[in-house]
């Protein structure tokens, strides 16, 4: 009985966690869509957004590329 309890709590907490991460779209200039698993982030220095794409790896396009950028619904 602990362990499906322990279980069922993990399985909650993962969810919850899950559910804290919101997709972010950006529109580029060019009509490209891109979407980013979390925030991107904005380096002021460089010009530069770093965001982490669908398949989970570290993208990087330059600011003056996109047109706008939103969280996903």
């Amino acid at each position: 009985m602990k362990k499906i309890s322990a279980l069922l709590a993990a399985l909650f907490c993962t969810l919850a966690l899950a559910g804290c991460s919101s997709n972010y779209v950006m529109h580029t200039n060019d009509g490209r869509t891109l979407v980013s698993e979390g925030k991107p982030q904005v380096d002021d220095e460089t010009g530069m957004i770093s965001y982490k794409d669908a398949n989970g790896n570290q993208q990087q396009i330059n600011r003056n590329e996109v047109k706008e950028m939103a969280e996903s619904q």
